[in-house]
């Protein structure tokens, strides 16, 4: 099938193929008739992925500052890097259109095939001739409402959200600020609530159009007295509410808001507009400035967006969802017209000559343009096949499932430069990342599905880096499949898959790999050597991780684990192969309650102990309250009249006998690359298997206790099961059997 993306490195816009994507269990596949390219957010969109380096840190001067944070920690190399391939990830272009559903998920009860609906949201309806939907991002069209209205439905949802904001009221005078497609539908909505519309915008056929559409008065900002309009318009008093609509990097509509506003009105702010204005006419008339989010209650909430879990209608009336709906209703009932507002169509093929003309002089004359589909895409599940190449008999194949930004950014240019690997498929969710990586990385082919690679015969081993809650499932099918499997951590999430897994990394007799890359360091390597063998360790690790969004899918249980069982494990396995012994105990605190700020909570910043079968202990410090300047990672370890102090994997110091040594690295290093290459080692059979599944089982366990121990205040007793070492070759342990 063909999409739209877009480089956001470069600004490049493309029509690429690429797999039909799967039908989300609670969604639904949307096969697109209709989508609107948005003339204010996508030509923004469009030109700053246009703009420079420097352009675009002026743009986002708060992306600016992480990245000049993240200099400080780890320095200049190895974020450039990071910023590289985050730069170089294409983005999907696209949140409004309309189709025929295709197929419905098993959990998705309210949709059926061959229902026409319109969907929303960046990232799920793109520009695309098929879409995976969630259930809560769709909305049935109604008869008589064509699926080219339809496509509009999101936009329109955009603006009816932003007169929500404003409340207005039967027969209230209300100027809208802006006329582009947002502003003309507003002036629709206005008119259908009973209000008086005044509208406002730089273009005088904008102005023309929005009076055609029924507003009662309008004014051409710079060429009319526009303040003196709006006030011979509400008799003198004011406006009782403003709209602004418009995208600018003025702070003009907002003065203006001020100025035509009455005592004690409201604004709502739809557009993008800059706030540095002066507060005198808002202080003074006691002013209600208001910002409308997007479509709606829902938005930017991923319970809501892609779990389906929707609000009490008792509690929320308004969803985006129900928001959607409303539109479509007003569209049936004649009293929302768009379709004399899509002025071009271009057929998909032709998307780049559509955004030339957005971006062009042309753009802003066309409020509506609509990309139109073929009713039966291209469903060839491999797209993309690499040139003819000579290939080595021996190499392993790899297949990769999961192409987020770690994978691209970290994980695949380590592979593509390992000897004896052959880049074989890509597989993702978000099938243009995928496509992008197999450009990139000089994959074979792209595939839609991941049984795509675990049946194909010509690939020998697995990379996993998708979302945590399908780690063991995914990796235990390919083991049962015969794959050797690269797993990127967790192994899992709860006891359930973490007993899948092992009985298939038991029966297949591959090779089970973790991503816990901290022991593959070079200078965790030298820590290693330097402690005293048979003796007992204390160790200390610090993590200063910082805060994530509370709605992140990494906080959710159920699909990224919490930040303990998502992450937790790093440092667990780190103390492990460390000391050479499995965790027996644990035992865990979290900052009481109102102790820290609302954002945080226990599983963010907490103290374990940890004991080890061998009698070494552990501390771990996991905070999300630090200051993100310093280091991440920070880890001591004493033993033996020996101490040992690693900085974030830069820099190790070696103390004994009242002398210290000191190393340093140019540029970080966590073994990204040693642990690539220790797995295609075993693979091969030149060296061990790193990991044993007891090891990895049992450290596993331990994240799982943190989480016990955290909840009930009590000390976590372990099993240790199996004598086997944690890492292939270590001499430091041997591990009481079944102790507890």
């Amino acid at each position: 099938m063909k999409q739209v993306i877009q480089s956001y490195k470069t600004g490049e816009l493309r029509v690429v193929d690429l797999p039909v994507p799967q039908c989300p269990p609670g969604g639904m596949l949307v096969r697109t008739a209709y989508s609107l390219i948005s003339v204010g957010t996508e030509k923004a969109l469009v030109a700053l992925a246009r703009e420079s380096w420097i352009g675009k840190a002026r743009a986002r001067p708060d992306l600016a500052r992480k990245v000049l944070q993240r200099v400080k920690r780890e320095g200049l190399l190895s974020t450039l890097d990071t910023v590289k391939a985050k730069l170089d990830t294409p983005i999907p272009l696209g949140y409004s259109c309309a189709g025929i559903v295709e197929e419905s998920g098993v959990h998705t009860v309210s949709f059926r095939k061959g229902d026409r609906v319109a969907c929303a949201g960046a990232g799920h309806a793109n520009h695309a001739e098929i879409n995976a939907m969630p259930a809560n991002l769709v909305a049935r069209v109604p008869e008589g409402v064509s699926l080219e209205s339809a496509a509009c439905a999101t936009v329109a949802s955009i603006a009816l959200q932003g007169v929500r904001i404003a409340a207005p009221t039967l027969g209230e005078k209300v100027a809208v600020i802006g006329l582009g497609l947002l502003g003309q539908i507003a002036v629709s909505i206005l008119r259908a609530n009973g209000c008086q519309v005044f509208a406002v915008d730089l273009d005088p056929l904008k102005v023309k159009r929005a009076l055609e559409r029924g507003a009662e008065a309008g004014s051409v900002r710079n060429v009319d007295d526009t303040v003196g309009d709006a006030l011979r318009f509400s008799s003198g008093c004011g406006v009782d509410a403003a709209i602004i609509t418009a995208a600018t990097r003025s702070n003009d509509p907002l003065l203006l808001a001020g100025e035509i506003s009455r005592d004690k009105g409201r604004v709502s702010v739809v557009g993008d507009v800059p706030f540095d204005f002066p507060r005198k006419d808002y202080y003074e008339k006691e002013l209600s400035l208001l910002l409308s989010r997007s479509y709606g209650p829902g938005r930017y909430n991923a319970a809501y967006e892609e779990q389906g879990l929707d609000f009490p209608i008792g509690y929320v009336r308004w969803t985006e969802t129900r928001n959607l709906e409303c539109v479509l209703g007003l569209m049936a009932r004649g009293l929302l017209p768009v379709s004399d507002l899509i002025s071009r169509r271009f057929p998909i093929e032709k998307a780049e000559d559509a955004y030339q003309l957005l971006l062009g002089p042309e753009g802003q004359k066309s409020p509506g343009i609509l990309l139109e589909y073929p009713s039966e895409p291209d469903r060839a599940p491999l797209i993309l096949k690499a040139s003819p190449v000579q290939r080595n008999s021996g190499e392993i194949g790899i297949g990769f499932i999961g192409a987020g930004s770690f994978a691209t950014g970290t994980l695949m240019s380590r592979f593509a430069a390992t000897q004896g690997v052959r880049l074989h498929t890509a597989v993702s969710a978000r099938g243009f990342t995928a496509r992008h990586a197999a450009e990139k990385f000089g994959f074979d082919r792209v595939a839609g599905t991941s049984e795509e690679i675990l049946t194909d015969p010509e690939i020998a081993a697995v990379v996993i880096a998708t979302r945590h809650d399908s780690h063991a499932p995914l990796a235990s099918a390919a083991l049962r499949s015969g794959k050797h499997v690269f797993l990127e951590k967790p192994l899992a999430l709860d006891e359930e898959q973490l007993a899948e897994i092992t009985e298939a990394a038991c029966r297949s007799g591959k090779i089970l790999f973790v991503g816990f890359n901290r022991r593959f360091s070079p200078l965790a390597l030298d820590l290693k050597k330097f402690l005293p063998a048979g003796q007992t360790l204390q160790m200390l690790y610090r993590v200063n991780a910082g805060p994530i969004p509370r709605h992140s899918w990494i906080c959710d249980p159920k699909i990224g684990g919490g930040r303990m069982i998502g992450e937790a494990g790093h440092f667990v396995d780190f103390m492990s192969y460390l000391c050479g012994a499995p965790p027996s105990t644990v035992s865990c605190d979290g900052l009481a309650a109102g102790a820290q700020e609302a954002a945080f909570d226990g599983s963010d910043s907490f103290s374990a102990s940890i004991g080890f079968a061998d009698g070494s202990v552990g501390t771990l410090v996991y905070t999300a309250m630090g200051d993100a300047a310093c280091a991440k990672e920070y880890s001591e370890v004493y033993a033996g009249g020996k101490m040992a102090v690693l900085h974030d994997f830069r820099s190790l110091e070696l103390t004994a006998g009242g002398k210290t040594r000191r190393s340093r690295l140019t540029r970080q290093d966590k073994g990204f690359d040693a642990e690539i290459k220790a797995f295609i080692t075993s693979i091969q059979g030149a060296a061990p298997a790193p990991f044993t599944i007891e090891g990895l089982g049992a450290v596993t366990r331990a994240t799982f206790a943190m989480v016990r121990a955290l909840a009930s205040g009590r000390r976590e007793q372990l099993r240790i099961r199996g004598q086997a070492p944690l890492f292939a070759g270590s001499t430091r342990s041997d591990p009481r059997k079944d102790s507890e």
